[in-house]
């Protein structure tokens, strides 16, 4: 039987506020990806990167991160989850600094793996103290309000990273975290009250290193693929390391007396189910963004604030979803099993749109319908996910539960930049024209140098159009699929539960 929420005797009266503080938190996690996405064309120009190194500096960041979720969970719960957020945003805002200034693809690469140390210590804590100062029946709006600010990241991001691209080099979308880690520094320190579990467990660094290596070799093949080729030695040792490595991991924790993945939490039906769709909607959500923003910008030929400006859509209408409390609601309504299974559903339905409708032909009004489509899937299906997560755990180990759903959405999500990344370029290396040089199918940018005609130039760009168009609907597939199947696993842990109970 799944351990519930404490209910406090006497309510917290400043707990909305201290729900704003911790979400000013989270959104300097958030925003940073979200302009990253945007600036890939720049870094392509200006640093020579090519796709794969695009892909190493959205992975560094998030194989860090996920790598040291369940190691800065237990972190918070044993030392304080205020001290937790307060050296989370300091060392983002040292790393955001590092990333602004670096000289090549490599440094840049290096700067956002340090920036996931920060990050990890956020994403866990701010979901954390949400479960600590918010109640049962308040927990799923206080849940729902956690996921617009997530939204509002996608949304101010690209408005924001757009501005800056238009008128500044690149490194001044790093800049931009500093001032809002200072000020959410100054507000966690006068307002969060620190909690924590004098039992909590020692952090767990050799699962931690274990982990890391092991997706980091898994993701490290997928990414090197299509440029070295399945069959080559790099691919094959880096995943196989990889594969050691997470078997290393897992026989690891099994054994040791302080694990941070307590693996008791696999014999919840409703943890399991929960956790086995998120991963597969984050692996869709996390690459279709990916694309996204590269499909606004190489594909429709909007510059970085235009593509900025057409995302925003998409975030604006979780956003008000959330605030209004329509998740809530319907999560009280329908259940957990079936308002994920609903959101998925019309998320995935939305991404497809975005892929057939989002063509230069057809111009930005099919896009926009797909994006707002999607905006209502993930309204209803997002915290509804993180509440199914999170109420499957002990309350004591709140910080520990927010580790896993950071955890899932990472890794899926590393995973799906990798593997949605890895089909494009496999994609559009296909439908290149004939005669380019090897070198042409690195990146559109370096096609298009090698591309002497406009006939060629005009081929190129098709050849891109349809990689995008396959993986994001390969995408969609993965995020229908996520959300019937958590769906299903949930109603199923449901009826065991109320058998149980009878």
């Amino acid at each position: 039987m799944h351990a519930t929420v404490a209910v406090t005797e006497t309510r917290n009266p400043r707990r909305w506020l201290i729900l704003a503080v911790i979400s000013l938190a989270q959104l300097v996690v958030l925003v940073d990806n979200t302009v990253l996405n945007l600036a890939i064309p720049k870094l392509t120009e200006d640093l020579g990167a090519t796709t794969a190194d695009i892909q190493w500096m959205i992975n560094a960041y998030a194989l860090v991160q996920s790598g040291l979720l369940l190691t800065a969970g237990s972190f918070s719960d044993r030392y304080g989850r205020k001290r937790s957020l307060l050296v989370g945003l300091l060392l983002f805002g040292v790393g955001s600094l590092a990333a602004a200034f670096s000289l090549s693809s490599g440094q840049l690469i290096a700067a956002r793996a340090g920036m996931g140390i920060g990050g990890a210590l956020l994403t866990t804590t701010t979901l954390a103290v949400v479960m600590q100062v918010f109640d049962e029946k308040e927990l799923p709006k206080a849940i729902g309000l956690w996921s617009a600010v997530s939204s509002f990241g996608y949304a101010s991001g690209p408005l924001i990273g757009g501005a800056l691209l238009a008128h500044f080099w690149w490194g001044s979308i790093f800049l931009v975290n500093i001032p809002v880690a200072l000020l959410g520094c100054v507000a966690v320190a006068k307002l969060v009250p620190e909690s924590k579990d004098p039992q909590g467990n020692r952090p767990d660094l050799i699962g931690a290193a274990l982990s890391t290596i092991g997706m980091a070799g898994i993701v490290y093949a997928i990414i090197s693929g299509p440029e070295h080729g399945w069959a080559s030695a790099t691919v094959l040792v880096a995943a196989g390391i990889g594969v050691v490595a997470l078997a290393a991991f897992v026989r690891w924790e099994l054994h040791v007396p302080n694990p941070m993945l307590d693996m008791g939490f696999f014999r919840n039906r409703r943890f399991n189910g929960a956790i086995s769709g998120g991963l597969l909607v984050a692996f869709g959500m996390g690459g279709s963004v990916f694309l996204l923003t590269q499909q606004l910008q190489l594909v429709l030929g909007y510059d970085p604030l235009e593509a900025g400006l057409r995302t925003a859509p998409l975030a604006l209408v979780v956003v008000a979803l959330n605030v209004v409390g329509l998740g809530a609601k319907l999560l009280e309504k329908l259940g957990i099993a079936m308002t994920i299974a609903v959101g998925m559903t019309l998320n995935a339905v939305g991404l497809a749109m975005v892929a057939v409708l989002g063509t230069p032909d057809r111009g930005y009004g099919g896009m926009l319908a797909g994006l707002l489509v999607m905006g209502g899937g993930i309204a209803l299906a997002m915290p509804a996910m993180a509440n199914a997560i999170m109420t499957s755990i002990p309350a004591e180990k709140a910080g520990s539960g927010a580790a896993v759903q950071g955890t899932v959405n990472q890794f899926g999500s590393g995973l799906g930049v990798a593997i949605l990344g890895a089909v494009l370029n496999s994609r559009f290396a296909a439908l290149l024209p004939v005669g380019l040089g090897a070198g042409a199918a690195g990146s559109l940018h370096e096609a298009l140098l090698e591309a002497r005609t406009p006939e060629l130039q005009a081929q190129v760009r098709d050849a891109f159009a349809g990689g995008v168009r396959a993986s994001e609907l390969i995408g969609a597939l993965a995020v229908v699929l996520g959300g019937l199947l958590a769906g299903l696993l949930l109603r199923r842990a449901a009826r065991s539960e109320a058998h149980q109970a009878a």
